[in-house]
C-alpha cells in the first residue's frame, strides 16, 4: 500500500464512500423492493377486489330483475336459481371478508395505497350489503309471487271444480218417471255430500290461505281478496243452485209419486172396466137363440138390469177420463202398469153403445119369434093332445074286451076304419111338428107329445087293430073248430094283456113264463144260467122262429093246442084243415094262401116248414099245396 501512489486515506475514504454508496444502494434497493412488494400486494388486492366487485355488479343486475315468474313452474325455477345464488353469495361474502382483512393488513403495513384500499374495501362492503338487500328483496318477491300464484292455482282448482259441478246443477233433467227421479235424488244427495266435503277442504283451505296472505300484507292482497270474493260468490251460487235443484228434484219426486199413484189407480180401474166390458160384450154378443117366451123374457129382463147398471159403468168411465186428464197434465210418458189408454177405452165405450143397440134389436126380433113359436106350440099342443086323447080312448075301447067275440070283432073293425080316417089329423100334426122343427122348437110346455110319438102311437093303434081283428077272428075260428069256450079264450087273452105291460103285443120269455104260471102251469124254479128243459120244450113249440118273444098269435095257438091236446080223433083236425081249404071240403090239401087267410104268419111258417107238399094220384106235386092229411097222420103217429 505504501508503494501505491493513492494514499491509504484516500482508499479508506473511497472505500468508505463505496461502502456508504453500497449501503445507500442497498437501502434504495430495499426501499424499492418494499415498494414493489407493496405494489404487488396492492395489485393482487385490487385484482381480487375487482373480481368480487365484478361478480357483485353482475349479481346485482340479476337480483334487481323484475322477472319474478308468471307461473308456479317459472317461479319455482327462479327460486331454485336464487337458492344457488345465495349459496354463491355466502361463498363470495367469505371472499369479501378475506379481501377486507387483506386490505386491513396492507393498510396496517403502510401500503402506499392505504387510502385507496380503505376506500375500495368500504365500497366493496357497501356493494355486498346492497347485494344482500337486493337478494333478500328478490327472494321476498319470489316467495310472494310463489304464494300468490299458488293461491291463484288453488283458486283455479276450486273454480274448475265448481265449473264442473255447475253442469250438474244447471241440468234440466228432473226424471221421466219415479225410478229415474229417485236415481237423480240419490245422485243429488251424493252431490250435496261432495259439496260439504269440498267446503271443508277446497273452500276452507282457500279462505285460510287468503286470510293468511292478507294478514301478512301481501303485495297482491287486493287481487287476492278480489279473486277470493269472486270464487266465494261462485261457490255460494253453486250451493244455492244445488239447493234449488234438490228442491226441484224433490218436487219432481212428489209429482211422480202422485203420477205413480194415478198410474196405479188408472191401471186398476182400467183393468176392472175392461174386464167388465169383456164380460158385458160376451153377454151382449151371445147369440139370442131362445126356446121359450119365458127365456126371451128373462133375457130382456137381464138386459134391462144391465142397462140400469150402466150408470155405475158410466161413472167409472168418466172417472177414468178424469184420471187420464190429470195424468196428462203432468206431461209424463205412457202408463207402465197397463196397456190400456183412454183412446182405447173410448173406443171400447163407443163399441159398447153400438153393441147395446144391436142387442136390443136382436132381443126384439127374438121376442117376436118366440111369440110366434109359442103360438105354434099352442096350436100343435091343441091338435096333439086331442089326438092323443082319441088314441087313448080308442085303444081302451079296442082292448076293453066287452061283449062276445063277434061283438068285439065288429067294434075292432069299426075302430080300425076310424084309425085310418084319422091319418089326415096325424098328417096335420106332423106338418105342425115339421114347422116346429124348422123353427128349432125343441120343447113344448103345453104338451108332452111329439109328432113322432103320436105317429108311433097311431101306427101301434093301427097294428093293434089288425092284430086284434086277426086274434079275434082266430079265436072265433078256434072256438068254432076246437070247441074251446069263449070264456076260456077271453081268460087267455086277458092274461096275455096283463103281462104285456108295454102294450107291445108280445111277451118276452120271462113274461111268458109268468103268464103260464098265472094260468096254473107248474113250472120248476131254476137259477139263472141253469137249464130248464120243460120250459125250453114249450118254447120250441110257441116260439119256433126263436126271436126271443111270444106273440099274441103264438100264445093263443099254444093255449088252444093245450086245450085240445086230448082230442082222440085226428078226424077233427082234418076237418079243421078242410074248413080252411076254401069251399071245396073234399080237397085233400090246403094252400099257403088259404093258411095265411086264417092263421098268423108264425103259425103258417110253422106249418109250411113241417107239412109235406101235396102229390096227386099221377105222382105230380101240386105247386103251393100242402098235404094236411099226411101231416095229421104224422102228428098223431108221433
Amino acid at each position: 500500500m505504501q508503494a501505491s501512489p493513492v494514499s491509504a486515506g484516500q482508499i479508506k475514504s473511497r472505500c468508505d464512500d463505496l461502502e456508504q454508496q453500497w449501503k445507500e444502494l442497498r437501502g434504495l434497493s430495499a426501499a424499492r423492493q418494499n415498494k414493489l412488494e407493496d405494489s404487488l400486494a396492492f395489485q393482487q388486492f385490487s385484482a381480487s377486489l375487482d373480481e368480487e366487485e365484478s361478480w357483485i355488479n353482475e349479481k346485482h343486475a340479476v337480483v334487481s330483475s323484475e322477472d319474478v315468474g308468471d307461473s308456479l313452474a317459472a317461479v319455482q325455477g327462479l327460486l331454485k336459481k336464487h337458492d344457488v345464488f345465495e349459496t354463491d353469495l355466502a361463498v363470495h361474502k367469505d371472499r369479501v371478508n378475506d379481501i377486507d382483512q387483506q386490505g386491513e393488513q396492507l393498510v396496517k403495513h403502510g401500503n402506499y395505497q392505504a387510502g385507496n384500499i380503505k376506500q375500495r374495501t368500504t365500497g366493496m362492503k357497501t356493494k355486498v350489503v346492497s347485494l344482500e338487500q337486493a337478494a333478500a328483496a328478490r327472494k321476498t318477491k319470489l316467495n310472494d309471487n310463489w304464494v300468490f300464484l299458488q293461491f291463484n292455482w288453488k283458486a283455479d282448482v276450486v273454480e274448475s271444480w265448481i265449473s264442473d259441478k255447475e253442469t250438474h246443477v244447471k241440468s234440466e233433467d228432473f226424471g221421466k218417471d219415479l225410478t229415474s227421479v229417485q236415481t237423480l235424488l240419490t245422485k243429488q244427495e251424493n252431490f250435496d255430500a261432495g259439496l260439504q266435503t269440498f267446503a271443508q277442504e277446497g273452500i276452507h283451505n282457500l279462505t285460510a290461505l287468503q286470510e293468511e296472505l292478507v294478514a301478512a300484507q301481501h303485495a297482491q292482497s287486493r287481487a287476492i281478496r278480489q279473486r277470493h270474493t269472486d270464487v266465494i260468490k261462485r261457490w255460494e251460487k253453486l250451493r244455492k243452485d244445488s239447493e234449488a235443484r234438490k228442491a226441484k228434484v224433490i218436487r219432481s219426486q212428489e209429482q211422480f209419486k202422485k203420477v205413480e199413484e194415478l198410474f196405479l189407480v188408472f191401471a186398476k180401474k182400467a183393468s176392472a172396466f175392461n174386464s167388465w166390458f169383456e164380460n158385458a160384450e160376451e153377454d151382449l154378443t151371445d147369440p139370442v137363440r131362445c126356446h121359450s117366451v119365458e127365456e126371451i123374457k128373462g133375457l130382456k129382463d137381464a138386459h134391462t138390469q144391465f142397462l140400469a147398471s150402466l150408470s155405475q159403468a158410466r161413472a167409472d168411465y168418466k172417472q177414468l177420463a178424469a184420471l187420464d186428464k190429470q195424468i196428462k197434465s203432468y206431461n209424463v210418458s205412457t202408463n207402465p202398469y197397463t196397456w190400456f189408454t183412454m183412446v182405447a177405452l173410448e173406443d171400447t165405450w163407443d163399441s159398447l153403445q153400438r153393441i147395446i143397440k144391436e142387442r136390443e134389436a136382436e132381443l126384439q126380433k127374438e121376442a117376436r119369434r118366440q111369440d110366434k113359436n109359442d103360438e105354434l106350440r099352442k096350436i100343435f099342443a091343441q091338435h096333439a093332445n086331442a089326438f092323443h086323447t082319441w088314441v087313448a080312448q080308442t085303444r081302451a075301447l079296442m082292448v076293453e074286451g066287452l061283449g062276445s067275440l063277434e061283438d068285439q070283432l065288429e067294434l075292432v073293425k069299426k075302430k080300425s076304419a076310424e084309425v085310418r080316417t084319422k091319418k089326415d089329423d096325424l098328417k096335420r100334426i106332423e106338418e105342425l111338428g115339421a114347422q116346429m122343427e124348422e123353427a128349432l122348437i125343441l120343447d113344448n110346455r103345453y104338451t108332452e107329445h111329439t109328432a113322432l110319438g103320436l105317429a108311433q102311437q097311431w101306427d101301434q093303434l093301427d097294428q093293434l087293430g089288425m092284430r086284434m081283428q086277426h086274434h079275434l077272428e082266430q079265436q072265433i075260428q078256434a072256438k068254432n073248430m076246437t070247441g074251446v069256450a069263449e070264456e076260456q079264450l077271453k081268460e087267455f087273452s086277458l092274461n096275455f094283456k096283463h103281462f104285456d105291460k108295454d102294450d107291445s103285443g108280445r111277451l118276452d120269455h120271462q113274461e111268458f113264463k109268468s103268464c103260464l104260471r098265472s094260468l096254473g102251469y107248474d113250472l120248476p124254479v131254476v137259477e139263472d144260467g141253469e137249464p130248464d128243459p120243460e120250459f125250453e120244450a114249450i118254447l120250441m113249440q110257441v116260439d119256433p122262429n126263436g126271436d126271443g118273444f111270444v106273440s099274441m098269435s103264438e100264445y093263443m095257438a099254444f093255449m088252444i093246442s093245450r086245450e085240445t091236446e086230448n082230442v082222440e080223433s085226428r078226424d077233427e083236425i082234418e076237418e079243421a084243415f078242410r074248413a080252411l081249404a076254401s069251399s071245396d071240403r073234399d080237397k085233400p090239401y090246403v094252400t099257403e094262401t088259404e093258411l095265411y087267410q086264417s092263421l098268423p104268419r108264425e103259425q103258417v111258417e110253422y106249418l109250411t116248414t113241417r107239412m109235406p107238399n101235396y102229390v096227386d094220384g099221377t105222382g105230380q106235386r101240386v105247386p103251393g099245396a100242402y098235404d094236411y092229411v099226411a101231416f095229421t097222420k104224422m102228428m098223431f103217429a108221433s
